[in-house]
Protein backbone atom coordinates (compact mmCIF):
# COMPACT_ATOMS: atom_id res chain seq x y z
CA UNK A 1 0.00 0.00 0.00
CA UNK A 2 1.41 3.59 -1.00
CA UNK A 3 1.69 6.23 1.69
CA UNK A 4 0.37 9.39 0.34
CA UNK A 5 1.83 12.71 2.06
CA UNK A 6 -0.48 15.88 1.81
CA UNK A 7 1.18 18.93 2.10
CA UNK A 8 -1.49 20.74 3.91
CA UNK A 9 0.03 23.33 6.10
CA UNK A 10 3.15 23.66 4.41
CA UNK A 11 5.25 26.03 2.31
CA UNK A 12 5.99 24.86 -1.19
CA UNK A 13 9.25 27.05 -2.08
CA UNK A 14 10.09 27.43 -5.68
CA UNK A 15 13.38 25.95 -6.69
CA UNK A 16 15.60 27.29 -8.92
CA UNK A 17 14.84 26.59 -12.48
CA UNK A 18 10.90 25.41 -11.79
CA UNK A 19 10.45 26.75 -15.66
CA UNK A 20 7.53 28.79 -15.15
CA UNK A 21 8.58 32.49 -15.18
CA UNK A 22 5.14 32.95 -12.43
CA UNK A 23 6.08 30.87 -9.68
CA UNK A 24 10.67 32.39 -9.48
CA UNK A 25 11.46 32.42 -6.02
CA UNK A 26 7.45 31.65 -4.97
CA UNK A 27 6.68 30.84 -1.36
CA UNK A 28 2.99 29.29 -1.31
CA UNK A 29 1.19 28.94 1.87
CA UNK A 30 -0.43 25.20 1.15
CA UNK A 31 -3.86 25.79 2.81
CA UNK A 32 -5.63 21.98 0.97
CA UNK A 33 -3.99 19.33 -0.56
CA UNK A 34 -6.03 15.89 -1.02
CA UNK A 35 -6.51 13.03 -3.11
CA UNK A 36 -8.84 15.76 -5.30
CA UNK A 37 -5.90 18.28 -5.93
CA UNK A 38 -4.58 21.33 -4.35
CA UNK A 39 -5.30 25.26 -3.84
CA UNK A 40 -2.16 27.25 -2.11
CA UNK A 41 -1.54 30.64 -1.69
CA UNK A 42 1.51 32.61 -2.48
CA UNK A 43 2.83 34.69 0.06
CA UNK A 44 6.98 35.39 -1.22
CA UNK A 45 5.71 38.34 -3.46
CA UNK A 46 3.03 41.77 -2.99
CA UNK A 47 1.36 43.17 -5.97
CA UNK A 48 3.07 46.53 -6.32
CA UNK A 49 0.81 49.76 -6.03
CA UNK A 50 -1.82 48.00 -4.19
CA UNK A 51 -2.28 48.09 -0.70
CA UNK A 52 -4.43 46.57 2.05
CA UNK A 53 -6.58 50.22 2.81
CA UNK A 54 -6.69 50.30 -1.20
CA UNK A 55 -8.71 47.38 -1.06
CA UNK A 56 -11.00 48.76 1.74
CA UNK A 57 -11.62 51.78 -0.47
CA UNK A 58 -12.00 49.63 -3.26
CA UNK A 59 -15.19 48.53 -1.11
CA UNK A 60 -16.38 50.59 0.78
CA UNK A 61 -15.08 49.39 3.77
CA UNK A 62 -14.45 52.00 6.15
CA UNK A 63 -10.43 51.36 7.23
CA UNK A 64 -11.26 51.97 11.02
CA UNK A 65 -8.34 50.81 13.10
CA UNK A 66 -6.75 48.31 10.31
CA UNK A 67 -2.90 49.27 9.73
CA UNK A 68 -1.71 49.06 6.36
CA UNK A 69 -0.28 46.10 4.91
CA UNK A 70 0.99 44.87 1.70
CA UNK A 71 -1.23 42.67 -0.74
CA UNK A 72 0.69 39.32 -1.66
CA UNK A 73 0.68 38.27 -5.45
CA UNK A 74 -1.38 34.92 -4.55
CA UNK A 75 -1.35 32.81 -7.52
CA UNK A 76 -1.91 33.03 -10.89
CA UNK A 77 -5.57 31.13 -10.92
CA UNK A 78 -8.46 34.26 -10.34
CA UNK A 79 -6.08 37.04 -9.45
CA UNK A 80 -9.22 39.17 -8.70
CA UNK A 81 -10.37 36.96 -6.05
CA UNK A 82 -9.15 38.08 -2.70
CA UNK A 83 -7.76 35.43 0.52
CA UNK A 84 -7.05 36.14 3.83
CA UNK A 85 -4.39 33.67 6.08
CA UNK A 86 -4.68 34.67 9.54
CA UNK A 87 -4.20 33.32 13.05
CA UNK A 88 -6.93 30.50 13.98
CA UNK A 89 -7.73 33.17 16.90
CA UNK A 90 -11.47 34.03 14.47
CA UNK A 91 -14.14 32.61 12.03
CA UNK A 92 -16.00 33.64 9.79
CA UNK A 93 -18.72 32.83 7.25
CA UNK A 94 -16.18 30.36 5.29
CA UNK A 95 -13.42 30.06 7.33
CA UNK A 96 -11.44 26.44 6.85
CA UNK A 97 -9.15 25.73 9.65
CA UNK A 98 -5.78 24.72 7.75
CA UNK A 99 -4.28 21.57 9.99
CA UNK A 100 -4.40 23.36 13.52
CA UNK A 101 -1.09 26.36 12.17
CA UNK A 102 -3.24 29.02 10.93
CA UNK A 103 -6.55 29.85 9.07
CA UNK A 104 -8.35 30.74 5.70
CA UNK A 105 -10.82 33.19 4.89
CA UNK A 106 -12.45 34.46 1.25
CA UNK A 107 -15.56 36.70 1.90
CA UNK A 108 -15.71 40.16 3.07
CA UNK A 109 -16.69 39.61 6.74
CA UNK A 110 -12.89 38.86 7.62
CA UNK A 111 -12.09 42.43 5.72
CA UNK A 112 -14.80 44.31 7.73
CA UNK A 113 -13.42 42.41 11.00
CA UNK A 114 -9.92 43.74 10.54
CA UNK A 115 -11.35 47.26 9.79
CA UNK A 116 -13.31 47.11 12.59
CA UNK A 117 -10.42 46.12 15.02
CA UNK A 118 -12.53 42.52 15.83
CA UNK A 119 -10.86 40.50 13.12
CA UNK A 120 -8.12 38.36 13.82
CA UNK A 121 -4.91 39.08 15.20
CA UNK A 122 -2.79 38.11 12.79
CA UNK A 123 -3.31 37.96 8.59
CA UNK A 124 -1.79 38.01 5.36
CA UNK A 125 -3.84 39.23 2.28
CA UNK A 126 -3.39 38.01 -1.05
CA UNK A 127 -4.97 37.94 -4.61
CA UNK A 128 -5.30 35.29 -6.26
CA UNK A 129 -4.61 31.44 -5.62
CA UNK A 130 -2.16 28.37 -6.96
CA UNK A 131 -4.18 25.42 -8.01
CA UNK A 132 -3.12 21.98 -8.92
CA UNK A 133 -6.19 19.00 -9.99
CA UNK A 134 -6.11 15.36 -8.89
CA UNK A 135 -2.24 13.85 -9.00
CA UNK A 136 -0.91 17.25 -10.35
CA UNK A 137 1.09 18.83 -7.48
CA UNK A 138 2.34 15.28 -6.36
CA UNK A 139 3.85 14.88 -10.52
CA UNK A 140 5.38 18.32 -10.06
CA UNK A 141 7.23 16.92 -6.84
CA UNK A 142 8.62 13.76 -8.37
CA UNK A 143 10.52 16.74 -10.41
CA UNK A 144 13.06 19.42 -9.32
CA UNK A 145 10.48 22.41 -9.14
CA UNK A 146 9.27 22.30 -5.54
CA UNK A 147 10.71 21.60 -2.22
CA UNK A 148 8.38 21.38 0.58
CA UNK A 149 9.06 22.21 3.99
CA UNK A 150 7.11 22.59 7.81
CA UNK A 151 5.18 25.17 7.73
CA UNK A 152 5.16 27.85 10.73
CA UNK A 153 3.48 31.21 11.89
CA UNK A 154 6.54 32.65 12.25
CA UNK A 155 7.72 32.55 8.47
CA UNK A 156 4.12 33.67 7.24
CA UNK A 157 3.46 36.55 10.09
CA UNK A 158 6.52 37.72 11.11
CA UNK A 159 8.59 37.50 8.19
CA UNK A 160 8.23 40.25 5.41
CA UNK A 161 7.58 38.75 1.92
CA UNK A 162 11.03 39.53 0.22
CA UNK A 163 12.98 37.13 2.71
CA UNK A 164 10.21 34.87 2.74
CA UNK A 165 11.74 32.54 -0.30
CA UNK A 166 15.27 32.58 1.78
CA UNK A 167 13.76 32.11 5.06
CA UNK A 168 12.11 28.70 4.38
CA UNK A 169 14.90 26.95 2.66
CA UNK A 170 17.49 27.81 5.47
CA UNK A 171 14.05 26.56 7.98
CA UNK A 172 15.15 23.19 5.55
CA UNK A 173 18.99 23.76 6.15
CA UNK A 174 19.18 24.83 2.27
CA UNK A 175 21.51 28.40 1.68
CA UNK A 176 19.74 29.71 -1.18
CA UNK A 177 23.39 30.79 -2.40
CA UNK A 178 24.57 27.37 -3.51
CA UNK A 179 21.36 26.73 -5.57
CA UNK A 180 21.47 27.19 -9.85
CA UNK A 181 18.56 26.90 -12.07
CA UNK A 182 20.73 25.20 -14.78
CA UNK A 183 23.08 21.41 -14.71
CA UNK A 184 25.60 20.31 -16.92
CA UNK A 185 26.33 17.67 -18.70
CA UNK A 186 29.68 15.89 -18.32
Amino acid sequence: MIQTQFLTGQFLMAMPGIGDPRFDHAVIAMCAHDADGAIGIGIGAVVEGLSFHDLLDQFEIPRGTAPNAPVHAGGPVSTRRGFVIHSRDWAGQDTTDVAGRWALSGTLDVLRAIADGRGPGQWVVALGYAGWSAGQLEQELAGPGWLNVTGTTDMLFATEAPRRWSAGLASAGVDPRLLVADTGTA
